[in-house]
């Protein structure tokens, strides 16, 4: 039986199989509540603005999407965001994927976490970002309806202080690598979760450079 939550199909290939065991079998309870909730988030909002998405690449960008904070698939010198990507692309190269719609994959958990950007690209990249922005942010909350609210979250809850706990999934995740939040709103995690952290200024980069003038 199709599995449907909130009016959206989860895909039920083998591939979209293999992917939910996988984030199952790497991810705590948290990251992949979270992350199916990511998916629904985004399919959602890609129903309402009519865009033509694939939901199984969809569906691969929102459960790797975090990958890159679990120990299995964490770098020591990476972003966590490139980290998923990188372990999304191995997957999908294992299942015959247009190389087309890996690059897509891989840009949309790459992106995730820089704003301003994915909402101009293609489906599978924006509808991620949309997504995790809906269920970190609560960015369009109001976009959604009470009912699909509730149905998604009935399905996939956020629990154990949902808000407080994913930024101390973020400064796990980057708490070994600091020089990977410049630039980025991870900064902020550890501003706010590492007492030792000290904040990279980008223009006192560009002062203190090797260039004379």
């Amino acid at each position: 039986m199709a599995e449907i939550i909130a009016g959206i199909r989860v895909p039920d290939s083998a591939m979209a199989r293999a992917a939910t065991q996988l984030v199952r079998d790497t991810e705590d309870d948290l990251l992949y509540h979270h992350s199916r909730r990511v998916f629904f988030w985004g399919a959602l909002t890609g129903e309402r603005k009519a865009l033509a998405y694939d939901p199984e690449l969809l569906y691969i960008g929102a459960m790797f999407h975090d990958m890159g904070l679990t120990q299995r698939y964490a770098s020591d010198n990476l972003r966590f965001e490139v980290d998923g990507a990188n372990a999304a692309r191995d997957f999908l190269k294992g299942y015959g994927i247009a190389e087309r719609d890996i690059d897509d994959v891989w840009a949309a958990i790459a992106l995730h976490t820089t704003p301003g950007v994915p909402e101009h690209m293609r489906p599978t990249v924006a509808l991620v970002t949309a997504g995790v922005e809906m269920d970190v942010l609560g960015l369009c909350y109001h976009d959604f309806t009470g009912e699909q609210r509730d149905h998604v979250c009935r399905h996939h809850p956020r629990e154990h202080n949902f808000k407080e706990s994913i930024i101390d999934h973020f400064a796990e995740g980057t708490r070994r690598k600091p020089l990977t939040t410049f630039g980025n709103v991870k900064a902020d995690v550890l501003a706010l979760k590492d007492p030792n952290y000290q904040r990279l200024n980008f223009c006192s980069i560009i002062l203190g450079s090797a260039w004379p003038t």
